[in-house]
């Protein structure tokens, strides 16, 4: 699979969308949002710039890329009026994510954005805020040397640039059959490659960033993860070995077939604290001012609909590109492995609780 080119979160804003479907993600990015604008602001009163340039990586189409833009400019705008007592800077934003994302949808929301901006001044002039796409992976470099001074990654870095190769044999059949994900059946070859293309990606990711920040300049990265060395837990890799009970049923009914299922995998690694704290250390260029772990309170639903339905709009919103290229199947056959889904998480919430994990880290460039 090239994730590149096939891997994005559902577009539009439809029922099925992610601009309808990422509360979730909104809610992580919130609580962690005082860490977010302090370092924003720490940064803007050690540099004091006149034009502050920064970086969201993964913006997605959804709401929440602005949500964020708008209390970065807020934040910096009262740090120069109460305590600088300078002028606001200009604002560039640069929204990355990959090539396939819905950047149309964040595009037209922005006459109503730049609109609410001016209605909070009491209709007078807008603050200088500049948007532009960005698109490509945030594997590898996108901006010039020395051009950001923040960046800013929410629920992103978790995403491997690609499936694990080593995943694969060498005649190209999966080491890991009947799992999507490292699993308590799968062979320990299986989170030894997961780690692996972690540990590649996220180095690459490191280096490129710290060739595109100004010394000083800051990283706030909000990813998934989970506690200690065990990758089996009843967090963020229990939701994908829900998913694969999910796409069984679906085989045992015929829908899908098993042969489609024993190659899907997906791109995704939750790291721990030590393997995080262990490629910041080794590729050199940052320093790691905070590294945090919470949890995202569960919360009641405007819909009236059951937490297990609510994971399953949201996780549908991030993997139907790739389910539906692999599988070739439609909206029906889709409807129905994420009724599936929701239910199987329902009844395991029903027996005990499915905590996953989120890691808050504030980088300092060197």
């Amino acid at each position: 699979m090239d994730v590149e080119k096939l891997f994005h979160m559902a577009g539009g804003t439809g029922p099925t969308s992610y601009a309808r479907n990422s509360s979730l993600q909104k809610k992580a990015s919130d609580t962690v949002k005082h860490i977010t604008l302090e370092a924003l602001q720490q940064l803007y009163l050690e540099i004091d710039p006149k034009t502050i340039n920064i970086a969201d990586l993964g913006c997605s189409s959804g709401p929440n890329t602005l949500a964020i833009i708008k209390d970065f400019v807020q934040t910096v705008e009262m740090t120069s009026s109460e305590i600088l007592q300078n002028p606001a800077p200009e604002f560039h934003f640069y929204l990355n994510d990959l090539p396939t994302n819905d950047f149309n949808s964040v595009f037209k929301a922005l006459p109503d954005f730049h609109r609410q901006l001016r209605n909070e001044r009491g209709g007078g002039s807008s603050p200088s805020v500049y948007i532009a796409g960005y698109p490509g992976s945030f594997y590898g470099r996108l901006f010039p040397n020395n051009s950001l001074h923040f960046t800013h990654s929410s629920n992103s870095l978790h995403w491997l640039s690609k499936v694990p190769p080593t995943l694969y044999n060498e005649m190209g059949e999966s080491i890991n059959k009947g799992n999507i994900y490292i699993s308590e059946s799968s062979p320990s070859a299986v989170s030894k490659a997961y780690f692996k293309q972690f540990q590649e990606d996220f180095t690459l990711f490191l280096r490129s960033r710290s060739e595109e920040l100004v010394v000083g300049g800051r990283m706030v990265l909000i990813l998934l993860g989970r506690i200690g060395p065990d990758h089996v837990d009843r967090g963020n890799s229990f939701f994908w070995e829900l998913l694969s009970r999910s796409l069984a049923i679906l085989v045992s009914q015929g829908e899908i077939e098993k042969e489609k299922l024993d190659a899907y995998h997906a791109h995704f690694y939750a790291p721990s604290k030590e393997e995080i704290e262990g490629e910041v250390g080794r590729e050199g260029s940052f320093k790691l001012d905070q590294l945090d772990m919470f949890q995202v309170e569960r919360q009641g639903h405007d819909r009236g609909e059951s937490y297990g339905s609510a994971v399953a709009r949201t996780v549908r919103a991030i993997q139907d590109s790739t389910i539906i290229h692999h599988f070739g199947i439609g909206e029906g056959v889709l409807d129905n492995l994420f009724e599936i889904y929701g239910r199987l998480v329902d009844e395991e919430m029903a027996k005990e609780e499915i905590k996953p994990l989120t890691f808050v880290l504030l980088l300092r460039k060197l």
